[in-house]
């Protein structure tokens, strides 16, 4: 793709291969990333900070069923709800707090700032601080009036069996599929190591934003966005059964990502009078003046 290359960084990469082939010496530490809390801090659902937690996962794996997955993606994915500008979708984000979140209870518009100038700060590819900066600007699907758990939280395939690796799997005993024999074996719908294009996974912002950012990110950036919140497979290896190679290849790119989504969160936020003309010059290089959502 003609926009993989990045502005000069401090040990700019000519080409995507290049890249990947020096990307296993390129994982973050993430005591770098935030030196105010160790990582045992982070993703603490035994005991949440904020009781909103368990309540969203109760909801989340009580309605994510396949049939509820398929017709979200047929109401969403023809992106005629509306049109507007980054920045208009941005302002919406900074009126949101993400309920499934024990981690943060700043705006969303901070954390993204957050993880876009966490990559930035290594030296990454220009694309990569971009899909940093958009890796939840899927959640303006709140904006329509969808409640935050059709639109947050972690994901997990649908149409079959519910791994015992997803956060609260106690939640799903009330979900329609787990008595359906469709859906409720290790397989489903699908068959072994069909590849992720090819399953469905639990409806949110991850897959929305991906499908909206499909024209303007070179692949790697584009699994970020759909695979960031599949914490059941890149945490936990629950569904490699499902994965094909081009998925496992491709998974590298996701385990780069996920620290700093994930470890960049903090109680300070940027200042973003000073970081404002990088981002807009940023955003006017990839994407077009506005964008269908």
């Amino acid at each position: 793709m003609d926009n993989v290359n990045g502005q000069p960084n401090p040990a700019p990469l000519q080409s995507l291969d290049q890249w990947e082939d020096d990307l296993l010496e390129r994982y973050p530490d993430p005591a770098n990333i935030n030196k105010e809390k160790s990582t045992s801090e982070f993703r603490n659902y035994d005991a949440p900070p904020r009781d909103t937690v368990r309540e969203f996962y109760r909801l989340n794996h009580t309605y994510q069923s396949y049939a509820f997955v398929r017709q979200k993606e047929q109401e969403f994915l023809s992106f005629n709800k509306r049109e507007m500008s980054v920045w208009d979708a941005f302002d919406f984000l900074n009126q949101l707090v993400d309920d499934s979140d024990p981690d943060t209870d700043l705006d969303q518009f901070q954390h993204l700032l957050q993880t876009s100038e966490a990559i930035r700060a290594d030296g990454h590819p220009d694309w990569m601080v971009l899909t940093g900066l958009f890796h939840d600007m899927g959640k303006v699907l709140c904006l329509f009036g969808e409640p935050q758990w059709a639109v947050v939280g972690d994901t997990f395939p649908v149409g079959c069996a519910f791994s015992d690796k997803i956060v609260f799997p106690e939640f799903f005993k009330n979900n329609p599929d787990i008595n359906n024999p469709d859906y409720n074996t290790k397989y489903g719908v699908y068959e072994p190591n069909c590849g992720l294009d090819n399953v469905h996974m639990s409806w949110g912002h991850d897959e929305y934003i991906y499908q909206i950012m499909k024209p303007h990110l070179p692949e790697p950036g584009l699994y970020m966005l759909r695979y960031h919140s599949f914490y059941p497979q890149h945490r936990e290896h629950a569904y490699g059964h499902l994965m094909n190679a081009h998925d496992v290849e491709m998974f590298k790119w996701v385990d780069l990502f996920n620290p700093y989504d994930l470890y960049s969160k903090s109680p300070n936020p940027p200042n973003w009078k000073e970081l404002k003309p990088y981002y807009e010059d940023l955003v006017a290089k990839y994407l077009p003046s506005t964008l269908k959502f």
